[in-house]
């Protein structure tokens, strides 16, 4: 790399003077494709071309040659004579004292992007970036080669450097388009598969690290860092019924139960190494089928540098990470998935980024992507920068980002994380570390006005799509449409329930009488968004132990407790979401290192919760009354809330045409026989689920499958530690009890 000032030096018409030369030779001339190439001079067409180290250069047509450059500059510039009527692109016939070869000639072809792409870019309205920027195998006035395209407007030189030039970055400087600040430069006969990086020169002409593309569609296994040409994309996708089916559907009302998996220690191959897409798609995608799941939520799949960050400190978020194989393979995971019935949903992280040297901090030379004040700027929980969203071009990137994951890879949603970092200006931040809003609020309305742009995107490009918010604040109207004046999410997480459930059930059943309305106290905000009730890896990290560790109580006492709270759970309003290894009770605490403790399964208490987990699925989807008005107060209604004595919680589940569920929960160890249950009608209801039957590890206590009401009650065994679904047996709809 070379630094110095950068030189506007123009040529002669035919000649070059010294400083010209010296600034193509040293990579400081600002527009090399002024110099190089093929231009016209006082009697024709000449070219001229850099090649260190070459010998002789003649300038080909069709394999002809059109020209014999010679040498005028001892570092490798050629000059010559073409006998070409028009300009055109050429090849280059290039001898050394040991080899001769061909390549084509980048600098004389024209640009790919054109006005219209700079126009767009500057009204912050190209939503087509994907297509745009990033590296891109095409044919290109007759020739097949890669257009590079980077946004780096306060860089004095940017060049594609890699193998194919010796990481020279006087070799393949790029053209600046001034009105967008974009680079761009089409090189022929570059294949993919091709590395590259951006050597890129700050303002005052200094080098930078080299740089991977923010555009990226395929980067190294870490730990190297290079971006990757990669291959047109192709996937020949047949999940037309899948697509339809949600894109015709309105998710608030239909079973939403999701799998939450780390893709690289769900399970490993025989070696200990990460399965690959396709790997994963033989195993995962029969497995969630078999257990009932309706979607599989990936956390960050991007790619990223260091395991131990999970995915969420992302350098390249156009990149599936290539720990897991092609990024096609993605393509094809999730099509399987879709045709088996699964949607994918991909986490996705537009908070923040890691700045590693070879990422997107101050990009080029300055703070581009992120604020360059750190009070803005620089996120202190995680030590990563904060993206900018009041700029143009930061808001497209990102948008464009959420919807290329939509279109290229057909994901059904995104969850996007940390979204409470976002929306406070002070988060996490003491008196003088934050600036105010221009009101002088906390509020970062530049990031409300990114997340309410990204979903309406999103949900105006694809339809069946759906966006969750993780979200633990209590900001308004989260999942609230747009233009009512919400975010313009579909859901967000539950991250009360979440903390009041697993607090309640840590604490000893003697004294839970004591802390009764932290079970009941979500229904007072239930029904305020659109809620995912998640039991999420952040529950089982970071020394927080397991699910199953959590319970209180002997080990019998944490098996039945489990299995009572997921029954609990599943007939709760709101959508579902469990993260791997919790639906069999996984002991240890969850590390990013390692498989899931899949052996436990040869116990039968943790197949035992397992078979409970499936089934719950089973009656969620079957079941009308357990999902259809998740998020509509009419499809909920307290039987019994304030039976503090006995630790017993009962509801009643409803929706339009079918009959209903009724769900009762005993949080004691103790049998309940005789106990007066209220229930909506009078007649035979079936006992469709009891956790404590003993084919799911339990005492198998209970009311031999069915009760009878009379009078609105019916006097029911309630077993120890366990959670009941009664549904009338006569009627409409009518039920069979779980054998």
């Amino acid at each position: 790399m070379t630094s110095g000032p950068r030189t506007t030096t123009r040529p002669a018409a035919g000649a070059l003077d010294p400083g010209t030369v010296a600034a193509i030779v040293e990579g400081r001339h600002d527009d090399p494709y002024a110099v190089l190439g093929v231009h016209r001079a006082a009697k024709g067409l000449i070219a001229r071309a850099f090649v260190p180290g070459a010998e002789a250069v003649e300038a080909l047509v069709d394999g002809k040659v059109v020209g014999t450059l010679e040498r005028i500059d001892a570092r490798g510039l050629f000059e010559g004579k073409l006998t070409l009527r028009k300009p055109r692109p050429i090849r280059l016939r290039v001898r050394n004292l040991h080899h001769t070869w061909e390549q084509g000639d980048p600098y004389s072809f024209g640009p790919v992007l054109g006005p219209m792409d700079d126009y767009f870019i500057g009204q912050g309205r190209h939503l087509r970036l994907f297509d745009r920027l990033g590296a891109h195998v095409m044919e290109h006035e007759g020739a097949i080669g890669v257009n590079f395209a980077v946004w780096a407007p306060s860089a004095s030189r940017v060049s594609v450097v890699g193998d194919f030039n010796g990481w020279d970055g006087r070799r393949n400087v790029m053209r600046f388009r001034r009105d967008s600040g974009i680079w761009e430069t089409f090189i022929p006969d570059l294949p993919p598969g091709t590395i590259y990086k951006y050597e890129i020169l700050d303002k005052a002409g200094q080098p930078l690290p080299l740089k991977a593309d923010p555009f990226a569609f395929q980067s190294e296994l870490r730990p190297a860092t290079g971006s990757i040409v990669a291959r047109p994309f192709g996937h020949d996708w047949g999940d037309d019924d899948h697509r339809t089916h949600w894109s015709q559907t309105n998710p608030r009302r239909e079973a939403v139960s999701i799998y939450e998996v780390h893709p690289g220690s769900w399970r490993r191959n025989s070696d200990g190494d990460f399965l690959t897409w396709d790997e994963l798609a033989d195993q995962l995608i029969p497995y969630v089928t078999d257990m009932g799941f309706t979607h599989i939520e990936f956390m960050p799949v991007s790619e990223h540098p260091y395991d131990p960050s999970w995915g969420y400190q992302t350098t390249g978020l156009y990149a599936p990470s290539a720990r897991f194989g092609d990024p096609e393979g993605l393509a094809r995971f999730i099509d399987g998935a879709h045709r088996a019935g699964i949607g994918v949903l991909l986490d996705w992280v537009p908070g923040h980024f890691p700045t590693d040297a070879h990422g997107l901090a101050m990009f080029d030379g300055t703070a581009l992507y992120e604020h360059a004040d750190p009070r803005k700027g620089f996120h202190p929980d995680w030590n990563t920068a904060i993206y900018n969203f009041g700029r143009t071009e930061v808001r497209e990137f990102l948008i464009n980002n959420a919807l290329f994951w939509a279109e290229r890879y057909h994901a059904d949603g995104l969850r996007v994380d940390a979204v409470a970092s976002m929306l406070y200006l002070d988060y996490s931040r003491k008196a003088g570390e934050w600036i105010p809003n221009e009101t002088g609020g906390r509020e970062n309305l530049e990031a409300i006005s990114f997340l309410q742009d990204v979903n309406r995107e999103l949900y105006r490009a694809h339809a069946g799509v759906m966006t969750m918010a993780e979200d633990s604040t209590a900001w308004p109207g989260v999942s609230m449409p747009v233009h009512e004046g919400g975010l313009g999410f579909g859901f967000k997480w539950n991250m009360g329930f979440m903390n009041d459930t697993l607090t309640y059930l840590s604490r000893e059943a003697v004294h839970r009488k004591y802390h009764h309305h932290e079970m009941t106290f979500g229904t007072s905000y239930l029904f305020s968004e659109n809620y995912v009730l998640p039991l999420s890896h952040d529950e089982v990290v970071h020394g927080k132990g397991t699910l199953l560790t959590k319970m209180s109580g002997d080990d019998w006492q944490k098996f039945a407790t489990l299995r009572a709270y997921y029954a609990f759970m599943w007939g709760y309003p709101g959508k579902k979401l469990l993260f791997m290894g919790q639906e069999f009770a996984q002991r240890r605490e969850w590390s990013e290192a390692r498989a899931l403790d899949w052996d436990l399964l040869d116990a039968p208490a943790h197949e035992g919760v397992r078979s409970l987990v499936r089934d719950l699925n089973r009656f969620y989807r079957g079941m009308p009354a357990l999902h259809a008005r998740d998020c509509e107060p009419e499809g909920f209604g307290w039987l019994l809330a304030d039976e503090t004595e006995t630790s017993v919680y009962a509801w009643e589940r409803r929706a339009p045409g079918a009959p209903p569920v009724v769900v009762v929960s005993n949080f004691t160890p103790v049998l309940r026989e005789g106990y007066a249950l209220p229930l909506p009608q009078d007649g035979d209801w079936a006992e469709m689920m009891n956790t404590d039957a003993a084919h799911y590890g339990g005492s198998n206590a209970g009311n031999g499958g069915r009760v009878r009401a009379k009078n609105g009650h019916a006097t029911i065994t309630l077993p120890p530690l366990a959670t009941l679904y009664l549904t009338p047996i006569t009627g409409a709809g009518r039920e069979e009890p779980a054998s």
